[in-house]
C-alpha cells in the first residue's frame, strides 16, 4: 500500500501475543523481496545482511533456497505465508502441521524464526483479496496449533500482516478506529490515505522542526509515529486489550514517481532507522521493531515506482551510505546529525 503521493509505504504485523523486548537490540530490519531476474543467490543474500550488521528479514514466503542459507545466520525471520495458501491451511489441520513440518521445523533452531505472518494485507471488503479474508483466522489458528504441539508458541509468534487501509477514523491519533466493515474481521485476529495537500514533506521524511500536529497531550513531529499511534489508539478503542505492533515494512522509492527521488529516500531510510529505537508520543517507553522495504531493488515489479524501493543495488552495492547496528553508530559519532509505515509499508507482493 502506498501512503499519500509521497509514495512511501508502510504494513503492520499485529501480534496476538506480547513478545519479550529486548530494549538493547536494534530495532531495524530488511524486507527480502525476490521480485526481480537480476537479484543475487539467497546464499550472497545472507552475505550481504551479515557484513551490513543487518540482523533481521523479512521473507515473504517459504523460499528453500533462502531458508537455507539463513541457517546459523544468527538473522532473526519474520516468514511469510503467502496469500494463495491460506484456503488450504485454513480448511486442512493436516495441511497447517506439513507446512509447518517442512517450513520451520526442518529449519528450527538454525533458522531463528521469531514471527510467522499468516497472510499478507489481505482486505475483507472491496478487493480483489477479499475472498480470502474467510482464510485468514483459522489459517492463523491452525499454524499456530501446530507451532504449540510442538512446544514453540512462546519462541515464535504468528499473525497476519495488515495495511493502514483498513483504519477509518486516523485523525487525530488518539480518536483512531478501525473501520466497522473490517470489524468482524480484526476483532478476533487483534489485531493512511492522505494527501499531498495536507501532509508536507518535511513531516513525512522527520525533517520538520517543530510539533505538526497536537493531539491533546500528544504533539507529533512527523507522519510516522502519528500512524503508528492511529494504529494502537484504534487496538485500544477495540476494548480487547494491548497488542504488540511490528511494522513490517516501511519504505521510500528513490525513483519513479512525484516525491520519489534518491534525496528523499535516503532522507527518510536514516532518520527512520535512528528514530524507531525510541517509542511514539502515545507509547514513550517502547522502541518500534521495523521491517525497511526493501533489500534490492526489483526489476520485474509493476507500476516503474515499485522497481526502485531498495536499499542496496542487485549488484550487491549499497544505494545509500548509512548503516545499520554497531556500523551505525560509528558512522552517528562520524557525521554530524543530517535530516532524513503503519503499514508503514508497501507494495503487494
Amino acid at each position: 500500500m502506498i501512503i499519500s503521493s509521497f509514495s512511501w509505504v508502510t504494513a503492520l504485523l499485529l501480534l496476538l501475543y506480547i513478545a519479550k523486548l529486548r530494549l538493547a537490540d536494534a530495532q531495524i530490519g530488511v524486507c527480502y523481496g525476490m521480485v526481480g531476474n537480476n537479484l543475487p543467490a539467497a546464499n550472497e543474500v545472507i552475505d550481504v545482511y551479515r557484513s551490513n550488521n543487518i540482523k533481521r528479514m523479512r521473507l515473504y514466503d517459504s523460499n528453500q533456497a533462502a531458508l537455507q542459507a539463513l541457517r546459523n545466520s544468527g538473522i532473526e525471520l519474520i516468514l511469510g505465508v503467502p496469500n494463495s495458501d491460506l484456503q488450504g491451511l485454513a480448511t486442512n489441520s493436516d495441511s497447517a502441521r506439513q507446512w509447518v513440518q517442512r517450513n520451520v521445523l526442518s529449519f528450527w533452531p538454525s533458522v531463528k524464526i521469531k514471527y510467522i505472518a499468516v497472510g499478507n494485507e489481505v482486505r475483507p471488503v472491496g478487493d480483489s483479496t477479499s475472498w480470502m479474508a474467510q482464510y485468514v483466522l483459522p489459517a492463523i489458528q491452525n499454524v499456530y496449533q501446530a507451532i504449540r504441539a510442538q512446544g514453540l508458541h512462546d519462541q515464535i509468534k504468528v499473525s497476519t500482516a495488515i495495511d493502514m487501509s483498513l483504519l477509518g477514523n486516523s485523525f487525530p491519533p488518539s480518536q483512531a478506529s478501525f473501520r466497522g466493515d473490517v470489524r468482524s474481521y480484526l476483532d478476533p485476529i487483534i489485531s493512511y490515505k492522505d494527501n499531498s495537500r495536507d501532509i508536507s514533506l518535511p513531516y513525512a521524511i522527520f525533517t520538520s522542526p517543530n510539533v505538526v500536529v497536537q493531539d491533546g497531550q500528544y504533539g507529533y513531529q512527523n507522519l510516522f509515529d502519528a500512524m503508528l499511534d492511529a494504529v494502537h489508539a484504534a487496538i485500544d478503542n477495540t476494548g480487547i486489550g494491548f497488542v504488540e505492533v511490528v511494522v513490517s515494512e516501511s519504505g521510500w522509492p528513490s525513483s519513479g514517481d512525484f516525491g520519489a527521488t534518491y534525496d528523499n529516500a535516503r532522507i527518510y531510510l536514516d532518520n527512520l532507522i535512528r528514530h524507531v529505537n525510541g517509542g511514539t508520543p502515545r507509547r514513550p517507553w517502547k522502541p518500534t521493531e521495523t521491517y525497511l522495504f526493501a533489500m534490492f531493488d526489483e526489476n520485474q515489479k509493476n507500476p516503474e515506482l515499485e522497481k526502485h524501493f531498495g536499499l542496496f543495488f542487485p549488484n550487491k552495492q549499497k544505494k545509500y551510505s548509512f548503516g545499520f547496528g554497531a556500523e551505525r553508530r560509528r558512522e552517528f559519532f562520524a557525521n554530524e546529525f543530517n535530516a532524513t509505515v503503519v503499514p508503514l509499508l508497501k507494495s503487494d507482493i
